[in-house]
């Protein structure tokens, strides 16, 4: 994790709150991770990278690229009402168009979870070809814990 304080990371639940620790709920509640297959972005910083140490045993993060943010936010982006992004939600926002809202959240300069009626979570699909353990980390190969740029391959698959 030797890109910190640039880009976003996205973080994925795949693990319930049953047998948490009270501290890894805390942390998910802070996130607004409050259900499984539920993804967020977040920036690459120092405070969010030592949350994610604590929520290792629940969740799977890595940097996320362009491309997989804007499919993401294209198909899975929604505002209150569950409708879909729209152009004139982002007129409204001060966006001129849809590559313009993304390319300001890619570049920091915009935040998902300070945009006034706009969700900042993305409810997701379980991944075609499922999991390979949600008991694991991937270090013993699984899927909990840090994957780096992989986590943007998991992402399109649960799309």
């Amino acid at each position: 994790m030797s890109k910190t304080n640039q880009g976003l990371i996205a973080v994925i639940r795949i693990r319930g709150q049953v047998d948490q620790p009270k501290g890894v709920k805390h942390g998910l509640n802070l996130l607004s991770l409050n259900r499984v297959m539920n993804a967020v972005v977040v920036p690459n910083d120092s405070t969010h990278v030592g949350m994610m140490q604590q929520l290792k045993d629940a969740v799977t993060w890595g940097e996320i690229d362009k491309k997989t943010l804007t499919a993401l936010i294209k198909k899975r982006g929604r505002i209150i009402g569950n409708k879909k992004i729209d152009i004139k939600y982002l007129k409204e926002q001060k966006f001129d168009s849809m590559a313009a809202f993304i390319t300001a959240i890619y570049d920091g300069k915009a935040d998902m979870r300070r945009i006034e009626g706009l969700k900042p979570l993305f409810r997701l699909h379980p991944p075609r070809k499922g999991f390979k353990s949600v008991k694991n980390p991937i270090t013993r190969g699984g899927d909990l814990g840090y994957r780096g740029d992989k986590i943007n391959a998991l992402l399109l698959r649960m799309l």
